[in-house]
């Protein structure tokens, strides 16, 4: 297998009763992932609320997934920004922390071109000697990038893929084709696309439903790239209504309450970010006593 291949977890930040980040049930998340069969983790992305976390609390969130995994499965830090400087220090210490690689965001808001997405990269794996992800979602980022800026970024040292989130499967079928022949992944960054982006030549997904069933978003992946399209396909329709009802509200809110229904760590949210609306609440309920994780 290439480096980042499979099905990652996009994992939560717990955090709690005093909004601080929840270590000891972060520990047990990792576990738990680990127990379930994920094949990678990622920590610290738009998943694990990296925008609201401290300096401090985003390294440490690294430190402790990477120690609690013990070696066991890939970390993926998130370390991306829309600062280049920033990104650097972020990459940097999860380099120095373990992690086996970093995920980096499309810098947001400020909206640089494709010229300056590329320079921005290219510093960045000139700088930090460790693989690193892309990470394109435009609809976060206000910026998508083209697939001829991932295409020239994939010949660069360090630079080993791309998670993709523009939701766009030709513009996903043109990265995978352009990028023939280099060693360079592209990984599904949308649950409910991670089969089709398979079928095109993605090599796994960095999902969030695997936060409450690993197992089965492994077994999709598994099965997808063991020849048995018919399991993978069977597999992605059981989990459509769930795909969907995860992202009734901004990511991660109703993750987060299905993980607290469930009885694992996940806690509040940080402000801007609330928890769903009573009538999504009851939506979401329904999806996951329907399939049998919530009474």
């Amino acid at each position: 297998m290439k480096v980042f291949e499979g099905a990652y977890t996009a994992m939560v930040t717990p955090f709690d009763k005093n909004g601080k980040v929840d270590e000891d049930g972060l520990r047990a998340n990792v576990k738990f992932q680990i127990k379930k069969g994920i094949h990678g983790l990622v920590p610290v992305g738009t998943t694990g609320e990296c925008a609201t976390l401290s300096y401090e609390e985003h390294n440490r969130v690294v430190d402790v997934v990477v120690d609690a995994a013990k070696g066991k499965v890939p970390v993926l830090a998130g370390t991306g920004s829309n600062s280049t400087w920033e990104a650097l220090m972020l990459t940097k210490h999860a380099k120095e922390a373990g992690a086996d690689g970093a995920l980096l965001v499309v810098p947001y808001y400020n909206k640089p071109t494709q010229a300056g997405l590329y320079q921005h990269y290219k510093r960045l794996a000139e700088e930090v000697d460790l693989p690193q992800v892309i990470y394109n979602i435009p609809s976060r980022t206000g910026v998508n990038m083209l697939p001829e800026t991932v295409a020239r970024l994939a010949k660069l040292k360090n630079i080993v893929g791309v998670k993709e989130a523009s939701g766009d499967l030709k513009q996903i079928a043109q990265i995978i084709e352009l990028t023939r022949g280099e060693d360079f992944v592209v990984i599904s960054g949308d649950d409910s696309l991670t089969f089709d982006v398979m079928k095109l030549g993605g090599v796994g997904v960095i999902s969030v439903v695997s936060n409450l069933v690993p197992d089965k978003v492994a077994k999709l992946v598994d099965s997808f790239r063991s020849g048995d399209v018919k399991t993978a396909k069977r597999i992605n329709d059981e989990l459509a209504p769930l795909c969907k009802a995860l992202f009734i509200e901004t990511n991660p809110a109703p993750v987060k309450m299905a993980m607290n229904w469930m009885g694992m760590a996940a806690g509040g949210l940080r402000l801007p970010l609330v928890e769903l609306e009573p009538e999504n609440q009851k939506k979401l309920r329904k999806v996951l006593v329907e399939m049998g994780l919530v009474k």
